[in-house]
């Protein structure tokens, strides 16, 4: 199937469809593939995901609905056509079932492991540097971001900044009743930049990922670091190749569709 016939179908509003059904089932397993071979969150496909679970709460309509009328009592209780078309519908259940399930498991993952990383990243409001006054008052959950103001959660979705923010506000707690109120006021906060090196810690960007290009060529791209002054363009992907490369080098192409991670 083209990528541009997927990518087409994004936006497609029927869902009742066969023909959108398979291409957002495509769209979902190479979203969980990105997603698990990917060191950083991926931007929540909000449309996408909005369509597959419409298409769950109806199939387990109508899967309820079937599972009603072969009742013991019911004279289709031995219809071998409606026990196989029951079977087919809970196994394709089953099959969606497990891709969001598994997504959203890799995504709490990358959550949990760079909390402080992701609220810093959402928050619309910079924490302001406390007074010398305040910091004789400072607690582990002063340093949490404020999240009241929020109205574009990229690359989450908005039950994803519910979760972390309480996820946080719990592990800060935590970490206070344990051993940070122990600690001089100054040293308590969990986003301290002090000397220049930061507490705070991203995804590695770096990592390489296996990718295939999708589109006639790509340019692999070469950020600033590693002795590299400004951002480059490296050697060139041709159509159907498979490479080992940064993921950093091939996300924005990933972003455009042009390569897809394997």
């Amino acid at each position: 199937m083209d990528i541009d016939d997927i990518l087409a179908a994004v936006d497609r509003d029927d869902v009742s469809t066969p023909e959108s059904a398979t291409l957002d089932h495509q769209l979902l397993s190479r979203f969980w593939v990105a997603e698990r071979g990917v060191s950083e969150l991926l931007p929540w496909p909000a449309p996408l995901m909005d369509r597959v679970m419409t298409r769950v709460r109806k199939q387990i309509e109508t899967i309820e609905d079937l599972a009603a009328s072969s009742d013991p009592y019911s004279s289709n209780s031995n219809n071998p056509t409606l026990n196989l078309k029951l079977s087919i519908l809970q196994t394709d259940l089953s099959r969606t079932q497990y891709l969001v399930r598994s997504v959203l498991r890799q995504r709490l993952a990358k959550l949990t492991k760079h909390s402080m990383h992701y609220l810093q990243l959402v928050s619309t409001n910079p924490q302001p540097t406390p007074d010398p006054a305040s910091q004789q008052q400072q607690q582990p959950e002063d340093s949490i971001p404020d999240l009241t103001d929020v109205t574009d959660p990229a690359p989450l979705s908005g039950p994803e900044v519910s979760f972390l923010r309480a996820h946080q506000t719990l592990l800060a707690g935590h970490y206070g009743a344990s051993f940070l109120s122990s600690f001089p006021p100054q040293l308590r906060r969990l986003d301290d930049n002090a000397g220049g090196t930061s507490m705070v810690q991203g995804p590695d960007l770096r990592e390489a990922v296996f990718a295939r290009c999708l589109a006639d060529e790509v340019r692999v791209v070469v950020p600033p670091g590693d002795g590299v002054d400004e951002e480059q363009y490296g050697t060139t992907m041709r159509m159907g190749d498979v490479w080992v490369v940064r993921w950093e080098g091939i996300k924005d192409a990933w972003q455009r569709g042009d390569v897809e991670v394997l």
